[in-house]
């Protein structure tokens, strides 16, 4: 899969869906998909029985800073929910950003039992307040040539950037 995933040029064309759509996923605890609906379809280019049964990092754009991810599962995991924004790929290569609002979905014991992701499109500004921040946080994940200490520098940087406003994360994407 991630083979596949790396042989996807990348066109730059970014694409959007209508403002009163959102994009809807749910994973199991492991981040593989099990429901999707059709905007999420129309806008990634992919059939849905491409996409079910598949981790949703298939769908995951490679100048996405990993740390943003690691934060949005980790918070997952934790049975919190958590704001986000992301870009993504799409089959043929485009790229399309998102407001993502995920959270747990529980079982009657109170379980994690899988993640529900609602994404809507995000105000223009908010994109171009963020990406210089993710450029910023891929570029010290790059930098070296250990995966995890990339991340672990990419992390400290997000957390350094965020302390330094004097706000916590939630408070930073909301004010974006």
């Amino acid at each position: 899969m991630q083979d596949t995933l790396s042989r996807i040029s990348l066109t730059g064309v970014e694409r959007h869906f209508p403002n009163n759509e959102f994009i809807v996923s749910k994973t199991d605890t492991k981040g593989f998909m099990t429901y999707v609906n059709s905007t999420f379809v129309n806008i990634s280019g992919y059939r849905e029985e491409e996409l079910i049964g598949k981790p949703h990092s298939m769908i995951r754009h490679p100048h996405m800073p990993r740390c943003i991810f690691w934060l949005l599962w980790n918070t997952l995991r934790q049975g919190n929910e958590i704001f986000a924004y992301v870009m993504n790929r799409c089959k043929n290569g485009d790229h399309y950003w998102v407001f993502a609002n995920a959270s747990p979905m529980f079982n009657s014991q109170r379980q994690v039992i899988g993640y529900n992701s609602n994404r809507r499109l995000p105000r223009p500004q908010a994109i171009t307040a963020v990406t210089p921040l993710y450029a910023k946080l891929l570029q010290i994940e790059q930098a070296h040539s250990n995966n995890a200490a990339g991340l672990e520098a990419s992390k400290a940087a997000l957390h350094q950037t965020i302390a330094d406003l004097g706000i916590d994360y939630e408070e930073f994407v909301h004010g974006l």
